[in-house]
């Protein structure tokens, strides 16, 4: 990654901060109906746009 710029580093961060499942106090508080995240990414299935 020492080739990598600072902006596209910042944005891949981002991104893998965002890669996280729904915590688990959302599922209690919802009753189970929310379980998934619907951006939740997958590094095989979708690419990111970086």
């Amino acid at each position: 990654m020492s080739k990598v710029s600072l902006a596209k580093k910042l944005r891949l961060a981002k991104a893998m901060k965002q890669n996280r499942p729904v915590p688990v106090w959302v599922v209690a508080k919802t009753m189970g109906r929310v379980r998934t995240h619907p951006k939740r990414r997958y590094w095989r299935r979708s690419k990111l746009k970086v």
